[in-house]
């Protein structure tokens, strides 16, 4: 192989993970709404799982471990995508940094929520409790309020039909 094709599939190969994720340069390319509906699939998933996970933890068969044991896998890998766009996107690219006044008064709040569904995540990582899952989305529901105007509301409303 020529060592040109080499290194280019050597670059893809070591890109391959970044070019999945949101960019963190100013590309201005923002889909505030999207992630916001997909944070409360990434929710409503964890539900299904731990709804899953308590059903088949019944059961003694190989199957039933089996199921049980991607159940949890999937799990993790959805409250790790919450955490990953609240920290990587909202927290880092989109709630900017404010020192005084009204507009810090707003950032205060929105961080606030965006810790406090991260912890939610985190929660759901460590348990199959659903409240967890409701508190996450209760969150959700009042960032949205915090967050967008009445247009990104609308935009999240025509997302989830």
């Amino acid at each position: 192989m020529k060592p040109i094709y080499q290194k280019l599939i050597i670059l893809f190969l070591l890109l391959q993970g970044s070019l999945l994720a949101h960019c963190q340069v100013p590309c201005g390319i923002y889909n505030d709404a999207a992630r916001i509906v997909q944070i409360q699939e990434d929710f409503s998933t964890i539900q299904k799982a731990m709804n899953k996970i308590k059903e088949l933890s019944e059961q003694q068969d190989a199957t039933s471990m089996n199921q049980m044991t991607r159940w949890i896998l999937t799990k993790e890998e959805h409250a790790s995508k919450i955490q990953k766009v609240v920290s990587d996107y909202f927290l880092t690219q989109r709630i900017k940094v404010k020192t005084e006044g009204p507009e810090y008064d707003l950032y205060v709040k929105q961080t606030i929520f965006l810790h406090q569904i991260l912890v939610s995540a985190m929660k759901c990582k460590q348990t199959v409790d659903s409240k967890n899952v409701d508190y996450g989305l209760d969150l959700i529901e009042s960032f949205i309020d915090l967050y967008f105007d009445t247009h990104g509301k609308d935009h999240i409303k025509q997302l989830n039909e």
